[in-house]
């Protein structure tokens, strides 16, 4: 995956809670193979009518159809487990989240894809969604190695992550990625393990 270590760009205030995955990327384009279609996938029954024209929808507009960022409110992401929504903000062109809280599920498969999910307080994603409204196409910088997220005013907020999650996000590391970096290690645990017990190999 795409390595994240900083981003500084326009971001889009979603005032709503709970927000869930099917919300994100409806049922019936799950098994749609990833790449550039599913930028469209992204709330697309929130975003388009029946017949594709668009509909008032925060993303829709200018200038956060070029927003890399979306400042939310609690519990982002809730709902079903389906990995598919964290393509269609990727593929959309979104690279960082912030919110006061995550669905477990959906903030594990942002990090498994290069999206970094950022929690601060209710008051502070408030207060950001507030100049953003007051500010729009505001930027917001997001700083990784530092673990911090600079607002429109210039105000700096500390996140938290936990220290793997950083270096793999860091480095562009995926899970299989992350195992090959123990590859020397697995294989002498194998040398190791058949020259113990040759029986299971059949040796003597």
């Amino acid at each position: 995956m795409h390595p994240f270590t900083s981003v500084t760009a326009i971001a889009a205030p979603i005032d709503e809670p709970n927000v869930d995955t099917n919300q994100l990327c409806p049922t019936r384009f799950n098994k749609v193979p990833r790449g550039p279609k599913y930028a469209r996938v992204l709330f697309h029954d929130r975003r388009f009518e029946a017949d594709g024209r668009e509909k008032d929808f925060v993303l829709n507009r200018e200038p956060y159809r070029r927003a890399q960022i979306i400042v939310a409110d609690r519990n982002w992401g809730s709902g079903s487990s389906r990995e598919s929504a964290v393509y269609a903000l990727y593929e959309f062109g979104i690279r960082c989240v912030i919110a006061s809280s995550f669905g477990d599920i959906h903030a594990n498969n942002c990090y498994k894809n290069g999206l970094l999910p950022v929690v601060l307080s209710d008051a502070e994603v408030s207060d950001i969604r507030a100049q953003l409204h007051e500010r729009p196409g505001a930027t917001i910088s997001v700083d990784l190695a530092d673990q911090t997220v600079i607002d429109p005013a210039g105000r700096v907020h500390r996140f938290e992550i936990h220290p793997v999650r950083k270096k793999c996000l860091l480095e562009g590391l995926d899970d299989i990625a992350r195992t090959h970096e123990y590859s020397e290690r697995l294989a002498m645990f194998e040398d190791e393990y058949r020259a113990e017990r040759p029986w299971l190999f059949g040796g003597a």
